[in-house]
């Protein structure tokens, strides 16, 4: 994808880099990986539907019922190996919801220290 053609959402967070796993709650991480996985399963099940079902498996019941693990087992590869890009947003978004929870530090005069 080319970054000049990239227009972001109005007021979507906007990582300025690759989510580093050192920088990131662990939980956050797999929250936002597993999140992205769905998010490929439902992209990409619509794609495996219109093959043949002579060719993959041999077609039957065997292979309707198995089928979608197939494919979600493809989406957790790829957003293994780094994904499209949404679980880096999804990490931004919940560090932002993160430190926005987190309560000031104020004086007893309400002033933020």
């Amino acid at each position: 994808m080319d970054s000049a053609a990239f227009i972001p959402l109005q007021g979507a967070p906007l990582p300025t880099a690759r989510a580093a796993a050192d920088t990131t709650d662990a939980e956050i991480l797999r929250v936002a990986r597993e999140f992205e996985s769905m998010f490929l399963a439902e992209m990409l099940a619509p794609m495996f539907e219109a093959l043949d079902t002579e060719g993959l498996g041999g077609g039957g019941m065997g292979e309707r019922m198995f089928r979608p693990m197939l494919v979600e087992r493809y989406a957790q590869s790829i957003a293994q190996a780094g994904g499209v890009g949404v679980a880096d947003y999804i990490i931004a978004e919940l560090n932002r919801m993160r430190a926005d929870a987190q309560p000031s530090q104020e004086n007893g005069d309400g002033a933020d220290r």
